[in-house]
């Protein structure tokens, strides 16, 4: 695998890295799991106050670019279209 001192720190970094990357990646699908889980509920006022306070944690990580800032928008996109299509 990695050789040198140089590669062999890299290869640290990177795992560490990847760590940190994975567990904001589920801090984002936690978040969306939090709005459908609140448009399921039937309810649009709980709905849009998961929404909004959900919004700012998908876009920070989307900053951070764990994801691309298109995937995040069309997350937010249909999310948001699920709760105005509520009754």
């Amino acid at each position: 695998m990695a050789n040198t001192a140089q590669a062999r720190k890299r290869a640290r970094q990177a795992m560490k890295q990847r760590a940190h990357n994975a567990s904001l990646r589920s801090t984002l699908r936690t978040a969306i799991k939090k709005i459908i889980k609140a448009i399921q509920s039937g309810d649009k006022t709980i709905a849009k106050t998961s929404f909004q306070e959900n919004v700012s944690i998908i876009d920070r990580i989307a900053d951070k670019k764990i994801i691309h800032k298109n995937k995040t928008s069309r997350h937010k996109h249909r999310l948001n279209a699920a709760i105005k299509s509520m009754a």
